[in-house]
């Protein structure tokens, strides 16, 4: 007679209180990794910054790359959150030019520093851990086709030229505002953030069909 087959244990569902102690784990760790680094950040300090134990901390998290895995997504979170207001406002010229004075106000408030939450984790991670560099990629491909949806609805109106390829204007205006955001960390400063999100949007201008007035002329 064969034996039953045994079950795997099913996984522990957290209670609502483990939840908010999970979270605030996470939290405290999300912002001293952005300020201080994935390196510069150690499980002792986030223990402290979170007011748990080292027991509380293994509980949810086996090691700091597991602890890194949840930084990167609740990181995720908080930049999409950030850009949901905007995100539908992304599908005309005008709205481009919203987000764009959004994103260049935020960093202006902060006067360039830390810059992305996603990208200077990429920046430090992309070369260290391909688990981590795979979860941020597919984080930028998911910001990316928001940009590129907007993109197509224009499309569809007749307001961007049908032959434009969407998603490469979304990959540049994403290396835009990375690049940007880079640079005025660097220099303390949102004007390279500006200047570079400016001309990705003047590069979708470009692509507007032309015009034409009553007389037939180009306008």
């Amino acid at each position: 007679m064969t034996s039953a087959r045994a079950e795997p244990p099913a996984r522990r569902r957290l209670t609502a209180r483990g939840a908010l102690t999970r979270e605030r784990i996470v939290r405290a760790a999300a912002d001293l990794m952005h300020a201080n680094g994935v390196a510069g950040t150690t499980m002792d300090q986030v223990i402290e910054a979170s007011g748990t134990s080292k027991s509380q901390l293994y509980h949810y998290f086996d090691d700091k790359d597991a602890l890194v895995t949840a930084v990167i997504k609740m990181q995720t979170a908080r930049v999409m959150e950030r850009q949901e207001p905007h995100l539908e406002q992304l599908s005309s010229l005008q709205g481009l030019r919203r987000w764009r004075d959004a994103v260049v106000s935020f960093v202006e408030e902060r006067h360039g520093a830390h810059g992305c939450e996603i990208g200077s984790l990429a920046s430090e991670l992309a070369d260290r851990s391909e688990p981590a560099r795979i979860l941020i990629n597919a984080t930028f491909r998911s910001w990316e086709s928001y940009l590129a949806a907007g993109l197509r609805r224009m499309q569809d109106r007749g307001e961007l030229d049908t032959e434009a390829d969407v998603a490469e204007l979304a990959t540049g205006i994403m290396a835009a505002y990375q690049g940007g955001h880079l640079l005025s960390q660097a220099g303390r400063t949102a004007q390279p953030i500006a200047l570079a999100l400016d001309l990705a949007i003047r590069n979708v201008e470009a692509l507007a069909p032309q015009r034409k007035s009553a007389s037939g002329a180009a306008s």
